[in-house]
């Protein structure tokens, strides 16, 4: 008996080893620990967001707030309500991105929190997830009609930007299949191991904390200017100790034209502070998607987009992080419906086009 339990153990050890070796999970070692732990945003032996975030909100505490927890995630697992999911294809558009023109400014939205977009006359992509493999197709469902796009339909990218390092925003499989069409990466403190890890070269990296600035001079026009800046949020890969890796937002300056990547985070100052200091945005990519109460710190909830939208003053906004995964038990429909509302309520341009479809801005 005790041979067979042993067995048991070994074979459960194995196969989880097995398991955690797939480059996916990222088990490297730590080559910006030393500037990781440098950041003032990094104390208390983790990163930390500009006001105190709770997780996990609500009263209760301690041993409850687990067991609630765990209430929340077997309802989101067996909940068959299927208005968390469209029951038919998602409307979609499979455009040839290799000849688009790069002498003006478009955008393509490739559902969730991934989009390519030009500006001036370079071709930016932001997490990216194109390729469904295990063990990210475990977690990640696509929408029926979504999949659309795989990374051999990308043209070549000049700017690579993850915003942070969790699934729904870091695919191995994709950012594995792009390296050889990737000029630059620019990411938050901590994601640069994961890139080497995957075949990235340090000349590739730009890693970077919050508030600071790359310049580059470029060929084809101005000079970019890329600064990453905060979000409210927080990360974890795998079963471990949280907030090793930093979570960001960025602005791109090019020319006169200015565009604000959000990236996932719950609402705080930081939208008033960015529009004080970079005054007119042309465009901001806002996360909408994904959100409740039981965790409105970390996501934007339907209430405080209105806010954000309003703090950002930009001219033009496009909402990402829905319409293609389910992370969350609200209606797959509603923050779509929901931006449409708060666009015709304050005469806010809202940029809203099926994935996959060019749009101007």
């Amino acid at each position: 008996m005790l041979i067979i339990i042993l067995g048991i153990i070994l074979l459960v050890a194995g196969t989880g080893l097995v398991i955690l070796s797939h480059p996916a999970f990222g088990l490297w070692r730590h080559h910006s620990l030393e500037r990781i732990q440098a950041s003032p945003n990094y104390y208390d032996g983790m990163f930390q967001n500009q006001e105190p975030t709770l997780q996990f909100t609500g009263d209760i505490h301690g041993e409850a707030a687990k067991h609630r927890t765990f209430k929340m995630l077997k309802r989101f697992l067996s909940d068959k309500d299927t208005i968390r999911i469209p029951s038919t294809p998602i409307e979609a558009v499979k455009t040839d991105l290799r000849v688009l023109p790069t002498d003006e400014d478009w955008l393509v939205w490739f559902g969730h929190s991934s989009y390519l977009f030009c500006l001036n006359g370079l071709h930016f992509l932001v997490d990216p997830i194109l390729q469904p493999e295990w063990p990210s197709s475990m977690m990640l469902k696509a929408f029926p009609g979504t999949d659309i796009y795989r990374p051999n339909d990308l043209p070549e990218i000049d700017v690579l930007i993850v915003t942070h390092e969790h699934w729904d925003h870091m695919d191995y499989a994709t950012l594995r299949d792009i390296r050889t069409k990737v000029k630059y990466v620019v990411c938050p403190l901590g994601i640069a191991d994961y890139l080497r890890y995957w075949g990235y070269s340090n000349e590739q990296i730009a890693e970077m904390d919050w508030a600071e600035s790359l310049c580059r001079q470029t060929a084809i026009r101005d000079t970019i200017t890329i600064t990453c800046l905060p979000s409210r949020h927080f990360s974890n890969r795998l079963l471990g100790k949280r907030n090793q890796t930093l979570w960001a937002s960025f602005m791109i300056e090019a020319g006169e034209r200015k565009v604000y990547i959000g990236g996932d985070g719950g609402y705080d100052k930081r939208f008033r502070e960015i529009h004080e200091r970079f005054g007119s945005i042309d465009l901001a990519f806002l996360e909408n998607g994904q959100y409740n109460a039981n965790w409105k710190y970390i996501h934007t909830t339907p209430e405080d987009l209105e806010k954000v939208i309003l703090d950002l003053q930009a001219k033009q906004v496009f909402t990402v992080h829905h319409d293609k995964y389910s992370l969350a038990m609200h209606p797959w429909y509603e923050p779509d419906s929901i931006a449409k509302k708060i666009a015709f309520k304050y005469n806010i341009h809202l940029l809203d086009a099926p994935i996959g479809t060019v749009m101007s801005y």
